[in-house]
């Protein structure tokens, strides 16, 4: 689950995570009132002004900016706040700008001696550990980074049983050159970090920039920071912070009856159990000249109603132009979910896109039957090779 920068700075800071103090606001009119608050609490005379959407670059985009007076924090959310903010992660469409987070400036005067770092925590799927992944090239895009210089990146496994070691943060400090108080503050920082990554069931923190200002403290400039969904029913209070705006309706939808859905922009639309399967469908789906419009698996417990949502779910793309359903009946029966199509057939009504079912397994000769007496205009396919044929002359 992904969520804001205010809010994972917020759980940053229960950790002890250096962060800058901000208030987060949703209206003009509150903006003068934000600034001043921030100014109270910290004692700063600049603010950075950021719009608050799921996606990076908003910089670029003209979604952060630094003002230097209270009349230039207000002129700067009249600007952004409710702008459809175009990223290179965003798309043509951009995002709308709901939230705005005011924030004390921390690139005050000593320019020359602030320093900007790129640092996160994830899993390393080869080594099946957290790794920290830091650079001094901080404030740019890693994988410009990682591609023109990648002796610049480096790389600290965390040892699953024993956590980060005092001696592991002490040679990321080094590694980034640091020495004196920033070398202390450098070290506190990536073990904060560490505990709050772990403690938070998180799948992803990335702090670019981790700053050093220049007095030599250390603070999250942004965070990044995404939660394991399946972890969530251990922390019930992060289910709040979903924004529910920044998601794609479908995938919301699909959330809502427990399927896996990702919206591609193919024209061949989905329906499959198990994530393998899904894979070699697209990869089907590919070769036969077609493109995923999805990602959708319906699980191995998949009733009719499941089947019949998700059949919803793919109908709503106008992109679609054919429906490919590849069900292989080990859990789920081929009988339900085929029921599931003819349910949802008869409450949609006519469906406008060739539908090819492929279903093998437990009860498939039954499904077989309920769909040839169901009268719809389905075409039934036994073999892979066979189904992307149908999916070949259906595009």
């Amino acid at each position: 689950m992904n969520i804001h920068e205010y809010q994972g700075k917020s759980i940053l800071k229960k950790f002890n995570v250096n962060v800058p103090f901000g208030v987060v606001i949703d209206d003009v009119l509150q903006a003068e009132a934000a600034a001043r608050e921030v100014q109270e609490k910290t004692g700063t005379n600049t603010w950075a002004v950021k719009a608050q959407i799921h996606a990076g670059g908003r910089g670029k985009g003209g979604g952060v900016k630094i003002a230097k007076t209270i009349e230039e924090v207000k002129q700067y959310v009249r600007e952004i706040l409710g702008m459809q903010l175009i990223t290179h992660q965003t798309g043509p469409q951009g995002k709308k700008v709901n939230w705005i987070l005011i924030e004390q400036g921390i690139y005050y005067p000593g320019e020359s001696l602030v320093r900007e770092f790129y640092m996160s925590l994830l899993l390393n799927r080869i080594t099946g550990r957290s790794v920290i992944m830091y650079s001094t090239e901080g404030g740019m895009d890693i994988e410009a980074v990682a591609e023109k210089t990648p002796h610049l990146i480096h790389r600290e496994d965390i040892h699953p049983g024993a956590g980060l070691q005092t001696f592991q943060a002490r040679k990321i400090a080094f590694n980034l050159g640091l020495e004196g108080k920033a070398f202390k503050g450098m070290t506190a920082f990536v073990t904060a970090l560490c505990k709050a990554y772990e403690a938070s069931d998180a799948s992803l923190f990335e702090i670019n920039p981790v700053l050093k200002t220049s007095d030599d403290c250390i603070f999250a400039a942004d965070a990044k920071v995404n939660l394991d969904d399946n972890a969530l029913f251990r922390h019930p209070e992060y289910s709040a912070l979903r924004d529910l705006s920044e998601e794609d309706p479908a995938e919301v939808e699909a959330s809502a009856h427990n399927l896996n859905f990702i919206k591609l922009t193919g024209d061949v639309g989905c329906m499959v159990n198990g994530a393998g399967l899904a894979m070699a469908t697209m990869d089907i789906i590919k070769l036969s000249g077609g493109e995923p419009a999805n990602f959708l698996d319906v699980g191995g417990t998949a009733s009719a109603q499941t089947v019949e949502a998700g059949f919803r779910i793919i109908l709503k793309d106008p992109s679609v132009k054919a429906i490919l359903i590849n069900i292989f009946g080990g859990i789920v029966r081929c009988d339900r979910v085929a029921q599931g199509v003819v349910d949802a057939s008869r409450s949609i009504g006519t469906i406008p896109v060739p539908v090819i079912v492929r279903l093998q397994g437990t009860n498939a000769a039954e499904a077989k039957t309920l769909l040839d007496q169901s009268g719809l205009k389905v075409f039934s396919a036994v073999s892979l090779g066979e189904a992307a044929a149908l999916v070949k002359k259906s595009v």
